[in-house]
C-alpha cells in the first residue's frame, strides 16, 4: 500500500520506480560498490553491460528500502507480487530458488525431524537437509519407462510414508519436473494437511502458471503452504532472481524471515530484486497475452519437431503415474534414434545452428528447451 493507505495497481512496479529515482551519477558515492556508479569500472565490462547498469548498481540507501526489514518500496513491490502470484505474502530472493528451499526446510524443520521428500528432488533440498539436521523420509517418484525419466511423486506413494511416519514435519514435492511433467498436487496438498503439516513446493520451473488457464494449476491454487518460484528461469528477472510465497497458517512466519536471513545475502543486488517487480508487473499486466503467444509457439514447435523423421517430443499419456498434467511450453526431443546422445546433440545443435538448449539441457539420450521467449 501506498503512505495514504491506497493500494497499489499491479500496472506500478514501486521498486522499479524507486530505483530510477536515485540514480544520479552526479552524486557523491561514499559507499559500496567499488565501482562507484560505473567509474571504476572495467571498460570492457561497460561496453558489455552498458554504463546504466552500473549506475543502477547499488545498495540498501533508505530510498530503496531493507530487505530484511522491508517498509517501503520492496514491501510494497513483495505485497504486488503476492496478488499477483496468489499468495498471502511473497518474499524476494537474491540467492535463487535454492536459498527459498532451504529457508523453507530450515523454517519447518528441526535437527532430527522428519521430512517427506521426492528421491528426484534438487541438491538445494539436500543442502536443506544438511543446514537444519532434519531426516529424510525419501520417495521414489514414478518413472516413465519409456523416457527414461522421473515424474513426480504419487498421492499414494506420499499417504503410505505419513501413516509410515506420522510423525513427520513437513512434505516436499516438486512440481513441476524439469521435464514438465506434474503430479497429484491436489490430492497430496489434502493427504498432508490432514495430518496438519504444510506441503512445501519446489516449483522452479512453474512460475508462468498463475498466468493462463491452458496451463497446469499452480502450487498455490492447489493448496500448496510454501510455493518457491525461478522466476529468472521461466519469467523475465534476471538470473538468480526468485520468489517464495506463503499462505495459510501452517508456516511460521517469523521463523521463516529468520531463516531467509541466514541464507542469503546481507548485500542484496538492487538489479536483482528490481527484475523481479518488473517481471510481475509484466506477467500482471500482459501475462495472459504473452502465454497465449507461448503456447502456439509451442504447440507449433512440437508438431513441427515431431514430423521430423527419427526426431520424437515428449508429450506425456496423462494421466499417469506421476503426472496429471503437462506444461506445454516445456520441449524435450528424443535423439537416439539419430545414435547420438542428448550430449552429442547439444554439441553439434550450439556451434552449427547457433542455440543452446536450457540449462543441464542435454542429457545421456535427451534435448531439452522451452519456448518462453517474450
Amino acid at each position: 500500500m501506498n503512505d495514504d493507505g491506497s493500494t497499489l495497481a499491479q500496472t506500478s512496479a514501486p521498486l522499479l520506480a524507486a530505483l530510477q529515482a536515485v540514480v544520479d551519477p552526479s552524486r557523491a558515492a561514499f559507499h559500496t560498490p567499488g565501482h562507484k556508479q560505473g567509474q571504476g569500472a572495467p571498460e570492457n565490462l561497460k561496453r558489455l553491460l552498458g554504463a546504466a547498469a552500473f549506475k543502477a548498481d547499488l545498495p540498501e540507501l533508505p530510498e530503496l528500502d531493507n530487505l530484511f526489514a522491508p517498509e517501503g518500496a520492496i514491501f510494497q513491490a513483495q505485497r504486488l507480487a503476492a496478488a499477483a502470484f496468489g499468495a498471502e505474502q511473497t518474499w524476494f530472493l537474491v540467492n535463487g530458488t535454492t536459498c527459498g528451499i532451504e529457508a523453507a526446510v530450515l523454517a519447518t524443520c528441526n535437527p532430527g525431524d522428519k521430512l517427506i521428500l521426492p528421491r528426484n528432488a534438487h541438491q538445494a533440498a539436500i543442502a536443506a537437509l544438511i543446514l537444519s539436521g532434519a531426516m529424510p523420509i525419501f520417495v521414489e517418484p514414478a518413472y516413465d519407462s519409456n523416457w527414461g525419466i522421473a515424474h513426480g511423486v504419487t498421492a499414494a506413494a506420499v499417504a503410505i510414508a505419513l501413516e509410515q511416519h506420522p510423525d513427520a514435519k513437513a512434505v516436499m514435492v516438486v512440481y513441476p519436473t524439469y521435464y514438465g511433467a506434474c503430479g497429484e498436487i491436489e490430492a497430496i496438498a489434502q493427504i498432508t494437511h490432514h495430518y496438519h503439516i504444510p506441503l512445501l513446493v519446489d516449483e522452479a520451473h512453474g512460475a508462468h502458471f498463475a498466468f493462463h488457464s491452458h496451463l497446469p494449476i499452480s502450487a498455490l491454487a492447489a493448496g500448496a503452504d510454501i510455493a518457491v518460484q525461478s522466476t529468472h528461469k521461466v519469467l523475465a528477472a534476471l538470473t538468480q532472481a526468485s520468489m517464495l510465497h506463503v499462505q495459510g497458517s501452517r508456516i511460521d512466519r517469523q521463523r521463516l524471515s529468520k531463516a531467509l536471513q541466514l541464507v542469503q545475502s546481507t548485500s542484496p543486488s538492487y538489479l536483482l530484486l528490481t527484475s523481479l517487480d518488473a517481471a510481475r508487473q509484466q506477467m500482471a499486466t500482459q501475462g495472459q497475452v504473452l502465454m497465449s503467444r507461448t503456447l502456439e509457439l509451442a504447440e507449433r514447435a512440437r508438431t513441427q519437431i515431431s514430423q521430423i523423421p527419427r526426431f520424437s517430443v515428449l508429450q506425456p499419456a496423462c494421466p499417469t503415474a506421476g503426472c496429471i498434467a503437462f506444461d506445454p511450453t516445456r520441449l524435450t526431443i528424443d535423439v537416439t534414434q539419430l545414435g547420438l546422445t542428448g550430449f552429442e546433440a547439444d554439441e553439434i545443435f550450439a556451434p552449427r545452428f547457433r542455440g543452446h538448449c536450457g540449462a543441464a539441457g542435454a542429457s545421456a539420450s535427451h534435448v531439452h528447451g522451452d519456448v518462453r521467449k517474450y
